[in-house]
């Protein structure tokens, strides 16, 4: 979906394209792990892997009149293309953050050309983030754009496509709504949630708030013990963990 002739063919299309590189690249070079970050990338596979650059330097764009569902695909793509694409070009590094520093974080930073001919240009993640996904209005795109990062929602081992994109928004946010250890947790005295929740709280104001969200999401096991707490639970958040979301030295395919 990241050269032209694929966005094209794609649009309205009610299946995949038979062969799409970010899919095979990402069943390449991820796998789910029961970990907190639920989905580790195996980074120095992807910094020698040729196919990866190629797909990388394919990323032709999609036009801004395009449809809203089209637009939030690609975009959610890109950004996790190109966080993962600055850890494997660095890499090893400790954290995505290790990338950047103290006077230019990695966030803005350019992380990679995005456009086709004179439009081409370099994107940094916080221009994608914040100048791109954020307004457009929908608070899931925080459970789908990952940042290389353990506490980061887990990393989804498939493209997001526009024919099916709200569904994969939705089961992004019920995943993540689920996620005990770094998402959201019942305590005995409130609500642990992720730090995402209280650095985007605006973004869920529009739909009642962090808490109106996560019940909308969440299942109904936890909706009932959030109701247990009563209408203003004590809220507290998770310790966010920036470690690099890599595939451990020693892993086996186990």
């Amino acid at each position: 979906m990241f050269v032209g002739v694929v966005i094209v063919a794609a649009r309205g299309a009610a299946t995949p394209p038979p062969y799409d590189p970010y899919d095979e690249l990402l069943k390449r070079h991820t796998h789910e792990t029961h970990d907190l970050a639920g989905v580790r990338v195996d980074y120095a596979a992807i910094a020698a892997d040729r196919e990866w650059t190629v797909m990388v330097d394919s990323l032709w764009g999609v036009s801004t009149s395009a449809p809203k569902e089209e637009r939030l695909a690609y975009w959610i793509d890109v950004y996790n293309i190109l966080a993962i694409d600055l850890v494997a070009r660095h890499w090893p590094v400790a954290s995505i953050r290790d990338v950047g520093s103290w006077f230019r974080p990695v966030w803005k930073r350019d992380a990679g050309l995005v456009g086709f001919g004179p439009g081409r240009r370099a994107y940094s993640l916080d221009e994608i983030e914040n100048g791109i996904l954020r307004p457009l209005g929908d608070p899931r795109v925080h459970m789908a754009i990952v940042c290389a990062s353990v506490s980061c929602p887990s990393l989804a081992r498939e493209p997001y496509a526009p024919w099916r994109i709200d569904a994969q928004l939705d089961a992004a946010a019920a995943r993540f709504v689920a996620n005990r250890e770094k998402g959201v947790r019942v305590e005995a005295h409130g609500v642990r949630l992720s730090k995402i929740f209280d650095w985007f709280a605006a973004d869920f104001a529009p739909q009642g708030g962090v808490l109106a969200f996560v019940r909308r999401y969440a299942t109904p096991e936890l909706v009932a013990a959030l109701d247990r707490l009563g209408p203003d639970p004590a809220i507290s958040w998770f310790h966010y963990d920036w470690s690099a979301n890599a595939q451990p030295a020693d892993w086996t395919g186990r």
